[in-house]
């Protein structure tokens, strides 16, 4: 594992190329006169100092105790139930939006947009809210099997370092604390690494994956790939309501407590759960803000993880309610996360979901989830099949399967959190993992931030197959695993 200097220096010589090109238009921090800015300074006033200088003062500066007395930013949602970090968020879970409406966000805050602050384009994106970061997260794991993980995921390969992922974002989120006025964000995030085989859409670069054989593998496709996971268009209307935003493109999977993004988990792994329910929609979302504990999300897509102009793309509805009580210390987020009267296509599952998340204390809560899912007339599912043997039936018919999953939630200080994850899993048929048998998983992992801009993650993790062998490619069942993985945000 590299030091705490070395990952930040590794970025800098990643970097180095561009130096040259960004510090040409080097110019004072100073505003113009009259226009309103973000909040958050330059990484330091030193703007004689080249990109790289600055981007290494970003680092330093991030690294340093936060200033206790520095004013909380204005609200117009019920106080934050967690503290982040430790925790990856500080809201209640809510898919769909940026953060629940009428929750301010921090502008610039990691080190790429602080080196930026002294030059021409760093101050036309501080003007009109823009930004760019990302982050760069690699693993390591250790496994009981050989040739695969799965359907433990990530982290499929056993037994070596992994590039998991390299994430580019440029975003600008929309003000909903105000209500004086219609407001608008985008973001569009591209990812690099092997986590892409979890996070393609049918249409959009998926031929790297869907196309692209490897028979010497424990997935299919390339082993690395890209996929510009995220490209959406917001709308803030304020007079909706207390607050709606209109969501256009493709967006994250509403309602998982878990997501593709490696910062947002508690975890490095993801439970059995996750890792075969849909990743992603292309569509329409609207999210309104009835009042403070009550908040509506109804849209319409493509279908999981399909996009609209795919031929295998079928006209989806979703609606979800939460609901978050008065002294702040429960949440309930059902959902019927996909809906349509399609037969199976793709990835055309018809999905209900529901979340609880329930706070001990400020420093112990847990999230729970549960889900049923299915498929009309999947070919290969109907009667008569051979015994023991998936999708072996000459009829189509419904599969279907459903789990439970924990998360209990520790802060054990500032910089630190431990997480334990216990899920149940019933893969009725097999449509989903390849294994029909019912699975447990139980995991522990802990969280070290060592600044602001970078994480390390260790866990352990063991899982078992009932019915049958469904671990190491259907050799064993079980499966036992010790990973760490480091996260670098710039």
């Amino acid at each position: 594992m590299m030091s705490k200097k070395a990952l930040p220096f590794a970025l800098l010589l990643a970097l180095a190329p561009a130096a040259h090109a960004v510090s040409a238009t080097e110019v004072s921090p100073a505003a113009d006169p009259g226009e309103a800015m973000p909040s958050a300074p330059a990484a330091n006033d030193g703007c004689s100092q080249g990109f790289l200088s600055r981007l290494g003062a970003a680092y330093r500066e991030d690294a340093q105790p936060a200033d206790p007395n520095a004013p909380a930013p204005a609200r117009r949602a019920m106080d934050a139930p967690l503290d982040s970090p430790p925790f990856p968020s500080g809201e209640w879970q809510l898919g769909g939006v940026p953060a629940p409406i009428g929750v301010p966000t921090s502008y610039g805050q990691y080190p790429l947009q602080k080196a930026l602050s002294c030059t021409r384009l760093g101050q036309w994106m501080r003007r009109n809210r823009i930004e760019v970061n990302g982050w760069i997260n690699p693993s390591a794991n250790v496994s009981s099997s050989s040739f695969t993980n799965y359907p433990l995921s990530y982290a499929t390969r056993p037994n070596r370092v992994e590039f998991d992922q390299l994430v580019f974002n440029i975003t600008r989120v929309e003000d909903t604390v105000q209500t004086d006025h219609v407001d608008w964000g985008f973001n569009i995030s591209t990812l690099y690494g092997y986590d892409y085989h979890y996070t393609v859409t049918k249409g959009v670069f998926s031929n790297q994956l869907l196309n692209h054989p490897n028979s010497n593998g424990p997935l299919p496709g390339k082993v690395y790939g890209i996929d510009p996971m995220l490209f959406y268009y917001d709308l803030y209307i304020p007079t909706v309501a207390e607050g709606m935003v209109i969501r256009f493109g493709r967006y994250l999977s509403l309602p998982d407590i878990e997501a593709q993004f490696s910062p947002q988990n508690y975890l490095v792994t993801h439970s059995i759960l996750y890792t075969v329910d849909p990743y992603t929609q292309t569509g329409i979302l609207t999210t309104t803000r009835l009042s403070r504990q009550w908040t509506l999300q109804l849209g319409i897509n493509a279908s999981n993880d399909t996009a609209p102009w795919n031929h295998s793309a079928r006209p989806t509805l979703q609606a979800c309610v939460r609901w978050v009580s008065a002294d702040n210390n429960d949440m309930l987020y059902p959902c019927v996360n996909n809906w349509n009267t399609s037969d199976y296509n793709y990835n055309n599952v018809q999905m209900v979901v529901m979340t609880w998340g329930h706070r001990f204390s400020q420093s112990v809560h847990m999230q729970t989830e549960s889900y049923y899912m299915y498929g009309r007339d999947i070919p290969g599912f109907g009667p008569g099949g051979e015994p023991g043997v998936v999708a072996s039936s000459p009829y189509p018919g419904k599969a279907a399967e459903y789990g439970v999953v924990n998360y209990l939630n520790f802060e054990l200080d500032s910089g630190n959190m431990l997480t334990f994850r216990n899920e149940f899993y019933n893969d009725q048929k097999g449509q989903r993992t390849g294994y029909a048998t019912h699975y447990s998983s139980h995991t522990l992992g802990l969280t070290h931030w060592v600044s602001p801009d970078l994480e390390i993650r260790p866990e352990l993790r063991y899982e078992h197959s009932y019915d049958v062998n469904a671990y190491n490619g259907g050799k064993k069942n079980y499966q036992a695993i010790a990973l760490i993985d480091t996260i670098l945000h710039y």
